[in-house]
């Protein structure tokens, strides 16, 4: 009777240990975004962060430092997986690398939310995204407006393996063929980072002088390619970028760019979470929730939709 007890006792010891020592006994859950530095992630952390709050969820924010640090990201997620965590909502880095942790977590019983970046496999139980292919060819409308269907363009693009900028990066360059005098001259990649974008966008406008269109596919390739724009002071290239921070609005009031293609990445964040907590409530949930996007200009830039979706109130939810 002794011996059974104790080994009763040592095997709860070990159930606490695997399942990370949760002792609130409130259900956690894993947001792992693909870096920490752009205020797009910190919105998403906001949004997240409220419905957790409206459902008593623990949220475990933690990201890699660079967007293009993939090892880290698998590292994260196999960590959380180890702890036992309820459920992880993920953007993947890269849609083919992150194969092997999102399949573990399935295998582990712990439900896979994918938000910002699609992955090339169905063991998610939902993914929340923009409609980032239509978020291009909106991007490649507009292109094609301010340039009058004639002119040479420049894309500065994100990295390759990026199902959420490559796709905006194809309905881009799809759609901008429906204007035969517009030709893509180049494009280069930015590597999720400012300074790297502000280099590729300055070696393009040097190499074809005749560009007069720009198109940037998120918030590093946007402000690095503003940057080499106000670095030539008498530029004329339009430019048409895609997210937004306080420095990209500034610089579309000023007319520096012409236009922003916009996701809602509070939305993105609480959406995720949502479902997240539903497909543990035992819920229905829809396998995929795309978000529209949306084109930003001088004209609308202070609408009380496009101001709502642009500030919302970060310190109430990440304090």
């Amino acid at each position: 009777m002794e011996r059974k007890t104790f080994l009763r006792g040592a095997l709860g010891v070990a159930a606490l240990s695997i399942s990370g020592c949760n002792k609130s006994g409130q259900r956690r859950v894993a947001v792992v975004p693909k870096g920490l530095a752009h205020l797009f992630w910190q919105s998403v952390h906001a949004g997240a962060n409220k419905a957790a709050r409206e459902h008593s969820i623990e949220v475990l924010w933690k990201g890699p430092a660079s967007e293009t640090d993939y090892n880290g990201q698998i590292q994260i997620v196999d960590a959380m997986i180890n702890q036992r965590v309820d459920a992880i909502c993920l953007a993947p880095i890269d849609k083919t690398v992150m194969l092997s942790v999102v399949e573990r977590a399935a295998k582990e019983k712990i439900p896979v939310v994918i938000f910002d970046s699609g992955i090339d496999t169905e063991s998610y139980a939902a993914m929340v995204a923009t409609d980032n292919y239509a978020a291009g060819q909106l991007a490649a409308a507009r292109m094609g407006e301010i340039l009058g269907g004639k002119g040479e363009v420049v894309v500065v693009a994100v990295q390759p393996g990026g199902a959420s900028t490559m796709a905006r990066e194809q309905g881009f360059e799809d759609a901008i063929k429906k204007f035969p005098g517009i030709q893509i001259k180049d494009k280069r990649y930015g590597m999720a980072d400012f300074a790297k974008s502000l280099q590729v966008a300055e070696n393009m406008l040097t190499a074809f002088p005749n560009v007069n269109g720009l198109f940037a596919s998120n918030e590093s390739s946007a402000v690095g390619a503003a940057r080499a724009l106000k670095g030539r002071k008498s530029s004329t290239v339009k430019m048409v970028g895609f997210d937004w921070s306080p420095t990209l609005l500034e610089d579309l009031r000023s007319g520096l760019i012409d236009s922003l293609v916009a996701q809602d990445p509070f939305q993105m964040g609480y959406r995720s979470m949502i479902a997240a907590v539903d497909k543990l409530d035992g819920k229905p949930v829809e396998k995929n929730q795309p978000l529209p996007p949306r084109l930003i200009t001088k004209s609308n830039i202070d609408s009380p939709e496009v101001k709502a979706q642009l500030e919302p109130d970060l310190k109430k939810y990440l304090d």
